[in-house]
C-alpha cells in the first residue's frame, strides 16, 4: 500500500522504499487532492492551482496529470462529476494521522501527533494561496497541540521535555510573550534560572529593536519569580465545590462507535464560548455535540447541561435549566429567567448542550456570560449568531462511514463482502444516520450476505423505505425538513430529484418555476440542507446538488412533467445558441416542435461567449438531460438535445457520449412513432460508425436515414445523408460510387443554396479524386472548396480542406485544429505533416508527428487511421536502419488492416 506525507516536503513511499513523483504539476495536483483527500476537490480549483492561466487544454492535462498518478503510484485517483477525488486510508497520509492523534489529546497521541512534522507543509513547491485554505488552520491546530503538551508535562514536572518542546516553538513564533514565559517558568523549575534570564533578555531585546515595545505585564511577572527563585509548583489545590448547589450532569450517554469528525473534533477542543454545529438531517450533529461534551465536561467541573430544544419555548427551557442548577424559585417572565441564568452560570460556568435549536432567536436567550461554553446543534448554520464557531457536517468520507459500518456489522462479515460494503455505505450516501440503520439491519439478520441488502438499496425508489429499524427512520428527518419548505421550494424539489446526481447550474431552478432570478427558492433549499452549493465552475455559475437521500426521498414526490420539460427545454436553447458559434455545424439537425426555454440574454451570452468552454463544464449534464427527456416520453426534446450536441461531440471526439445519447434518443423516438427523430438520430449513429471504421453498420444506417428523410420531403437532411453514404463508399475504396453520392448531394445543396453544403462536397469531390490518383481534378474541387470555405468564414473546413491541398497548407491546418481542440482532424494533418517531413529526410519531426496521430487513432478507435500511422512508421524505422521497431509496428498495420478486412469494410 501505498502512503502520502505532506507535513514536510511532498513524499509517497511503498513501505520503506520512496516513490518517484515525476515533474511539478502532477506534484501540485497531488498535493491539492492530498489536502483534501476523500473529498471531491472541482477541477476547475485544481486548475488555478496549477496554472496562473489555465489553457483551453487545462481538462486534458489534468486527465493526463492524474492517469499518471494512477500508474506511477498506485495512487487512488478518480474522477467524479465535475472534479477528481484522491481516496486514502487515515494511516496512509501524516495529514490524516496527526489529527486523529490530535482529536484523542491525551499526552502520548500528541507527542506522536507533532512527531509527525517534518517541516512546514508541502515545504518543496511553491506556495499557493489556495491550499491557505486548509494549512492556516492546521498550524493553529499544531500549535494548540504542542501547548496542550506543553502544560501536560509541566503539570507531571517533565520540565526537560517541556523546554524542548518550547525551544522550536519560541524560534517560530518570535514575539508569543506567552510561549516565552513558559519557557523562561521550564528552565526555572529545572534548575536552570540563569538560562531563563538569559531568555527574557533576549525576548526583551527583539520586542525593543523590532517593535519599539517592552514586554507586557505577564512576561515581566514570570521574570519577577524567577528572580525569587521559589520552587516549582506542587500538586494542583482542589477546591471543595459548595453543598449547597447541585451539579447538573445531564449529557446522554456517549455513542461507543463514533468514527471520523476529526477535524471538527480538533476545532470543538479548541477554546470558544459559543460553536455551531449544522447538517443535513442524519449527518451525526447531536453524535458530534454529545462526544465532544464528554471530551471537555473535564474542564467545567460546575456541570453540564443538556436541553433539547426542538420547537420548544425558550421560557420553558429556562425554567427547566433553572431547576436543574437547583434554583427553587422561578420566575414568570422570559426575561427574569433568562437573566437569573446568566447570574448563575457567572459565578458556576457550565458547559450547555442545545441540541436541535430550530432558529437563533430561540437559542439567543439561553445563551450564558463569560466564563461557560456552549454547543448547539441545528440544521441551519445560524450565522445571525455573533463570534459563533461555525461548524458544518457533510457526509463522512468512503472510509469513515465502511468504518462505522463494519463496527456495526463485525468485522468477519464486512471482510467476506468488501465490494458490498462499500456500495452499501455509497448507497447510505455515506450518512452516519443511514449507515448506522443499515448496519443495525444487517446485524439484526446474520444470515443475510451483504450483497442482498446491498441489492435492496440499488432501487431508488425504495431506499429511504429501507432505511428504518426500530426508532431510528432516514425518511422522518426528511420529511421534517420537507414540511418546512415554503410551497415553490418542495414542488422544485420534486423536479430536482429526476435530474440525476449531477451538480446543476442554478438556473435550473429558474426554468422549474418559469420565472428568473428565483434565488429566493435555491437559498431555501440550501439554507434547509436539502441542496449543496457544490462550488462555482469556470463560467462563473454557481453549481448545486442533491444529496443522494434527499433525491431518492424527492423521487417519492409526484413529478410535475411540465417542469421538466421546461429544463430539458433550457438546456435544448442554450446547447443550440452554444453550438452555433462552434467553428463547425454543417450538417446539424434540430426538432422544430421541440420546446425551447430562454434564459435572459445577458446570461446566455456570458455562458456561451466561449461555446467550447460551456460544452466542457455542461455536457455530461446535457447527457442527463437526454436520458431525462427520453425516460419522461418527451421523444423530440430527447433526440433535438442529441441532435444539438453533435458538433460539439465531433470536434472534442466524445464518441461514446454521441453514442449513448443518440441511442437513448432513438429508442424515444421509436416508442413515439417519431420518424423524423428515428431518421436524425439513425444519420448521427452512422457518423460515428464511420469514424470507427464500421462502414457496413454506417452505410445500413445513412441509407435508412436517406429513405426517410426523402419521404418526409427534407431535402437539405437527405443530401447530409448521401454525403455519409459518399464518405462510406470513399473509405472503402469504392470510388466512382463514392462521386457519384457526393456529386447527387452537391446538386441537392446547390438547389438550395447552400454554401456550406456546397463547401462540404465540393472538398468530399476533390478528396476523392486525390485518393483516385488524379492530382489536377482534386488540385480544382479542392481549391473551390477552400474559397467557399474563406468565404464562410468556416476555419474548420479550411483546415480540413488544407490537409488535402497539402504543402504549406498542412501546417496552417494544423494550427487550426490545434487552436479549436480538434484531436480526431489534427492527427490526419499530423499525419500528413509526417509524410512531407519525411520526404525532406526529417526524420525525427516525422516519426514524433506520427506517434503523437497513433496515440489519437488508438484512443478514438479509429483502426484505419491508427494502421495508416503505424504502416508508416514501420517503413520509417525500416529506412533507418531501426528493423526490430519497423517490424512492429508494420504487424500493427497488418493486424489492422486485417480486421477491418475480416469485418468487410
Amino acid at each position: 500500500m501505498v502512503s502520502f506525507h505532506v507535513l514536510g516536503p511532498l513524499e509517497a513511499w511503498a513501505g520503506v522504499r520512496p516513490l518517484r513523483i515525476s515533474g511539478r504539476k502532477p506534484r501540485m495536483l497531488l498535493a491539492t487532492l492530498l489536502l483534501d483527500a476523500n473529498h471531491l476537490v472541482s477541477a476547475d480549483l485544481l486548475a488555478e492551482v496549477l496554472w496562473e492561466r489555465p489553457p483551453r487544454s487545462a481538462q486534458a492535462n489534468l486527465r493526463t496529470y492524474a492517469s499518471s498518478l494512477r500508474s506511477s503510484l498506485g495512487a487512488r485517483i478518480r474522477a467524479e462529476g465535475s472534479g477528481y477525488l484522491i481516496e486514502v486510508a487515515p494511516q496512509d497520509l501524516d495529514l490524516l494521522q496527526f489529527e486523529r492523534l490530535v482529536a484523542r489529546r491525551d499526552p502520548d497521541s500528541l507527542a506522536a501527533a507533532l512527531a509527525l512534522w517534518r517541516g512546514a507543509p508541502l515545504a518543496d513547491l511553491p506556495d499557493h494561496p489556495l491550499w491557505t485554505r486548509r494549512l492556516s488552520p492546521l498550524h493553529e491546530v499544531r500549535l494548540a497541540a504542542a501547548r496542550e503538551l506543553i502544560d501536560a508535562r509541566l503539570e507531571r514536572g517533565e520540565y526537560g521535555e517541556a523546554v524542548a518542546l518550547l525551544r522550536p516553538l519560541c524560534a517560530e513564533h518570535p514575539f508569543r510573550e506567552d510561549l516565552w514565559g513558559q519557557l523562561m517558568l521550564a528552565l526555572h523549575w529545572s534548575g536552570r534560572q540563569a538560562e531563563a534570564l538569559a531568555c527574557y533578555t533576549a525576548i526583551r531585546r527583539q520586542l525593543v529593536a523590532e517593535l519599539g515595545v517592552e514586554p507586557g505585564a505577564g512576561l515581566r511577572e514570570v521574570q519577577a519569580r524567577v528572580l525569587e527563585g521559589g520552587p516549582p509548583p506542587g500538586a494542583v489545590a482542589v477546591r471543595v465545590a459548595e453543598a449547597v448547589a447541585p451539579v447538573p450532569r445531564q449529557l446522554p450517554p456517549d455513542v461507543p462507535d463514533f468514527v471520523g469528525r476529526v477535524s471538527e473534533s480538533v476545532a470543538l477542543a479548541g477554546p470558544f464560548s459559543l460553536a455551531v454545529v449544522s447538517g443535513a438531517p442524519g449527518s451525526g450533529k447531536s453524535a458530534l455535540a454529545v462526544h465532544m461534551a464528554h471530551a471537555l465536561a473535564g474542564r467545567f467541573p460546575a456541570g453540564q447541561l443538556f436541553l433539547g430544544l426542538a420547537a420548544a419555548d425558550p421560557a420553558d427551557l429556562l425554567a427547566q435549566a433553572l431547576r436543574a442548577m437547583g434554583a427553587t424559585s422561578i420566575p414568570s417572565s422570559a426575561a427574569e429567567r433568562s437573566a437569573l441564568y446568566r447570574s448563575i452560570l457567572a459565578d458556576r460556568p457550565m458547559l450547555v448542550v442545545l441540541d436541535d435549536a430550530m432558529d437563533a432567536s430561540q437559542v439567543r436567550p439561553l445563551l450564558p456570560g463569560p466564563g461557560s461554553a456552549v454547543i448547539v446543534t441545528s440544521r441551519a448554520k445560524l450565522t445571525s449568531l455573533p463570534g459563533a464557531l461555525q461548524i458544518h457536517l457533510e457526509a463522512l468520507s468512503r472510509f469513515e462511514a465502511e468504518d462505522l459500518l463494519r463496527r456495526i456489522v463485525g468485522e468477519a462479515r464486512t471482510a467476506r463482502e468488501p465490494e458490498a460494503t462499500t456500495a452499501i455505505a455509497r448507497a447510505c450516501g455515506f450518512v452516519p444516520l443511514a449507515v448506522r440503520i443499515a448496519g443495525a439491519r444487517l446485524a439484526a439478520r446474520p444470515g443475510w450476505s451483504l450483497a442482498v441488502f446491498q441489492s435492496r438499496l440499488m432501487d431508488e425508489n425504495r431506499r429511504i423505505g429501507e432505511l428504518r429499524i426500530g426508532d431510528l427512520d432516514v425518511r422522518t428527518g426528511l420529511d421534517h425538513s420537507y414540511r418546512g419548505l415554503p410551497e415553490e421550494a418542495a414542488r422544485t424539489l420534486h423536479t430536482l430529484g429526476r435530474l440525476g446526481g449531477a451538480a446543476i447550474p442554478g438556473w435550473v431552478v429558474d426554468a422549474v418555476l418559469d420565472r428568473h432570478r428565483a434565488d429566493d427558492v435555491t437559498d431555501a433549499l440550501v439554507d434547509a440542507d436539502l441542496l449543496r452549493l457544490v462550488g462555482t465552475d469556470r463560467l462563473g455559475q454557481p453549481r448545486y446538488q442533491l444529496p443522494d437521500l434527499v433525491r431518492c426521498h424527492a423521487l417519492e414526490q409526484r413529478p410535475d412533467p411540465a417542469a421538466l420539460a421546461r429544463v430539458v427545454a433550457g438546456w435544448t436553447a442554450t446547447t443550440e445558441l452554444a453550438t452555433a458559434k462552434l467553428p463547425t455545424t454543417v450538417f446539424t439537425l434540430s426538432s422544430a416542435a421541440a420546446e425551447r426555454w430562454w434564459l435572459p440574454r445577458g446570461t446566455l451570452d456570458m455562458l456561451t461567449a466561449d461555446p467550447l468552454a460551456w460544452f466542457e463544464v455542461e455536457h455530461g449534464a446535457l447527457e442527463e438531460a437526454v436520458g431525462l427527456a427520453a425516460a419522461a416520453g418527451m421523444a423530440e426534446q430527447a433526440w433535438g438535445l442529441a441532435a444539438a450536441m453533435v458538433p460539439y461531440l465531433d470536434l472534442r471526439c466524445h464518441f461514446d457520449t454521441w453514442q449513448r445519447t443518440h441511442r437513448t434518443a432513438l429508442a424515444a423516438a421509436r416508442v413515439a412513432g417519431d420518424m423524423y427523430g428515428e431518421a436524425a438520430m439513425l444519420r448521427g449513429l452512422a457518423q460515428v460508425c464511420l469514424y470507427q471504421d464500421r462502414y457496413a453498420e454506417s452505410e445500413e444506417m445513412f441509407a435508412r436515414a436517406r429513405r426517410a428523410f426523402r419521404e418526409l420531403g427534407d431535402t437539405r437532411a437527405e443530401a447530409t445523408s448521401v454525403c455519409g453514404l459518399g464518405a462510406v463508399a470513399q473509405f472503402r475504396g469504392r470510388h466512382p460510387t463514392a462521386l457519384s453520392h457526393f456529386r447527387r448531394a452537391l446538386a441537392m445543396f446547390d438547389s438550395m443554396s447552400d454554401l456550406n453544403g456546397e463547401a462540404y462536397t465540393r472538398q468530399a469531390i476533390g478528396r476523392v479524386w486525390l485518393k483516385s490518383g488524379d492530382p489536377v481534378q482534386a488540385a480544382h474541387w479542392l481549391g473551390q472548396a477552400l474559397r467557399l470555405a474563406r468565404e464562410l468564414g468556416d476555419v474548420h473546413r479550411e483546415g480540413c480542406v488544407s490537409v488535402q491541398l497539402g504543402g504549406h497548407h498542412v501546417e496552417r491546418a494544423l494550427e487550426i485544429f490545434e487552436s479549436l481542440g480538434d484531436l480526431h482532424c489534427g492527427a490526419y494533418a499530423l499525419q500528413r505533416l509526417a509524410g512531407l517531413q519525411a520526404a525532406r529526410g526529417d526524420l525525427v519531426p516525422a516519426s514524433t508527428a506520427l506517434e503523437r496521430s497513433l496515440a489519437v487513432f488508438r484512443r478514438l478507435g479509429d483502426r484505419s487511421g491508427q494502421a495508416s500511422s503505424a504502416e508508416l512508421l514501420g517503413e520509417l524505422y525500416r529506412s533507418a536502419g531501426r528493423a526490430e521497431l519497423a517490424s512492429g509496428y508494420l504487424s500493427e498495420a497488418v493486424a489492422l488492416r486485417g480486421s477491418l478486412a475480416a469485418e468487410g469494410v
